[in-house]
């Protein structure tokens, strides 16, 4: 799993763009010239629960609820699934709420339809948002990430749209049309222009995906198994040593100061930074668990439909990781939420 940052300098009216600026400091600052590998692009589309009409008084003794979101985010670079970010259901009965944590994903009743109550409908995106292994364990942000095969994660979307427009609301959507990909040395880096697109166009900044690509043993851990595979979808290898949750962290602090480091060296400012957001390297210290406790993590067996991690895996081909692309998703959905 490879180890992220990603920067977001905001547009203003003097500079609607730090793209020029980007490139000719890319050029400028490093010895070894960058190299332009390809295109990439992203769409990221941002929900929120209908708010209550209801005055704050009257939700006492109880505080007020709290907003609850739900982000779709869609990377070239990862185009087996989409990610879904969800807040996740602190309000649900104890039952229904550890199925929801549970291995098998089991959609909830009102979940799937236009029917049910509101209450059934708002509480309970992540039901539906199956797709990768989901964890059992309560998460630091308070928000549960799933991913869903490409060709459901279109679908899904549009059923909130349509059957669930009366309680969740489309509040924007933003695009990288044609970031640029460059590699310098251990790193991988792609900027792009972020434009939105709904409710109204306009420009909106400027990304910087900063991906290392160095040794490391969380990545050896997450390689291919089988070398003539090209693929950044694959299965984890077992037979790499497993780690402690304590190793992980220092693994990623350490790639997160080496990204860092090499930020600091373009000498941008005013950027917005999210590296060790919460819950990353969630799923790797998973993957850990289970080899520790000698569980194959890579997914191979035999399932039926009544094994199927979530809506919208039946009748595809299995993603060979569905956890691939996780930790970027949540950077790029904390950056994307624009302080909400």
């Amino acid at each position: 799993m490879a180890i992220t940052g990603v920067f977001f300098i905001p547009s203003n009216p003097n500079a609607p763009s730090a793209l020029p600026t980007l490139t000719e400091r890319l050029r400028s600052v490093f010895a070894e010239e960058p190299i332009p590998i390809g295109r990439w692009a992203l769409e990221h589309k941002l929900m929120r629960d209908t708010p209550s009409c209801l005055p704050a008084s009257a939700h006492a003794p109880n505080p007020v609820p709290k907003p609850k979101y739900m982000q779709f985010l869609s990377l070239t670079h990862y185009a087996n699934h989409g990610f879904i970010y969800a807040t996740e259901a602190t309000d649900l009965p104890h039952g229904t709420a550890a199925a929801g944590a549970s291995h098998r994903q089991t959609p909830l009743p009102g979940t799937l339809s236009a029917a049910g109550t509101p209450q059934s409908q708002a509480q309970s995106p992540t039901a539906v948002a199956g797709g990768a292994t989901p964890s059992s364990t309560a998460s630091q942000s308070g928000m549960i990430m799933r991913t869903v095969p490409l060709p459901s994660y279109g679908p899904l979307f549009q059923h909130f749209m349509r059957a669930c427009e009366p309680f969740w609301c489309h509040r924007h959507t933003v695009t990288v049309p044609a970031g640029v990909v460059y590699d310098i040395g251990d790193f991988r880096i792609r900027i792009g222009d972020v434009r939105q697109t709904l409710p109204q166009a306009r420009a909106r900044g400027t990304v910087v995906e900063v991906e290392w690509k160095g040794s490391s043993p969380l990545t050896a851990s997450s390689s291919p198994t089988n070398p003539d595979e090209d693929s950044s979808d694959s299965g984890v290898d077992v037979t790499a040593e497993a780690l402690d949750d304590n190793e992980i962290d220092a693994e990623y602090a350490l790639a997160a100061q080496l990204i860092r480091d090499l930020w600091s060296q373009l000498g941008i400012e005013g950027a917005r930074e999210a590296i060790l957001v919460p819950d990353v390297g969630k799923e790797i210290k998973e993957q850990h668990r289970r080899r520790r406790a000698g569980e194959n993590s890579k997914r191979k067996n035999t399932r039926n439909h009544d094994d199927e991690e979530g809506w919208g895996w039946w009748d595809i081909e299995e993603d060979k990781n569905p956890d691939v692309g996780v930790d970027l998703a949540r950077q790029y959905m904390k950056i994307f939420r624009f302080n909400r």
